[in-house]
């Protein structure tokens, strides 16, 4: 029964999916803020492009600021990759389309410091022959790493419904088969008795008499 939650994201997950690939749609998803230590956290930035942006160049640089620190890069998209120097140095993994729409990185091993607000800045240059204007945007992740994983309030929320739906759908498929089988025992009932009825009827009389019929 544990299960049924995570049945029910997978499919919902799913169906996100073969809608995005259906209508090939940028939906800027907000990223998550919680890791557990140990485990690798995609940091996940999403810039969608505007038609007029399709012929630009995309540049895209990450910072990590501690919890009373400075923003301090450590990480580079500009054509090519380019990890900083860092209390991260081996442990970043560049994740992004290759249209650039989706420009996250992978933080492996997560440990208990790397806490702390990371920012995704994308920077978008325009390919136009009389000019090249530049388009600018952020996105700012507050993470959390803890030692054990809690447990998902969403996911307790998901477990109690499937369980309620679970039990109505038990309790009315139980009154179904009561009440057809309360259908079907009248309808036997009635036809025994039609049948009592012909053969209680002299045989003289019969030819003139049919058997009712139970409609």
């Amino acid at each position: 029964m544990a299960a049924l939650p995570e049945l029910l994201r997978a499919s919902s997950l799913a169906l996100l999916l073969w809608a995005g690939f259906c209508s090939a749609v940028c939906v800027e998803v907000p990223s998550e803020t919680e890791a557990v230590q140990g485990t690798p956290m995609k940091l996940l930035c999403i810039s969608c492009m505007k038609r007029e942006e399709v012929t630009a160049s995309t540049v895209v640089e990450w910072f990590y600021r501690p919890e009373g620190g400075k923003d301090e890069p450590i990480y580079e998209y500009r054509k090519t990759n380019h990890e900083f120097p860092s209390r991260f140095s081996g442990r970043l993994q560049w994740n992004g389309s290759k249209d650039m729409q989706d420009v996250s990185i992978t933080v492996l091993n997560v440990t208990l410091n790397d806490s702390g607000i990371y920012t995704c800045n994308i920077t978008r240059e325009f390919e136009f022959e009389i000019h090249r204007p530049l388009f600018t945007s952020s996105r700012l992740i507050h993470l959390t790493v803890v030692e054990e994983a809690g447990e998902d309030f969403t996911s307790v929320i998901s477990e109690i419904m499937m369980y309620i739906l679970l039990v109505f759908l038990t309790l009315w498929l139980l009154i179904e088969m009561v009440y057809c089988y309360r259908k079907v025992s009248k309808a036997e009932e009635a036809a025994q008795e039609n049948a009592t009825d012909y053969l209680a009827i002299p045989s003289e009389n019969k030819e003139n008499c049919a058997v009712p019929v139970e409609e």
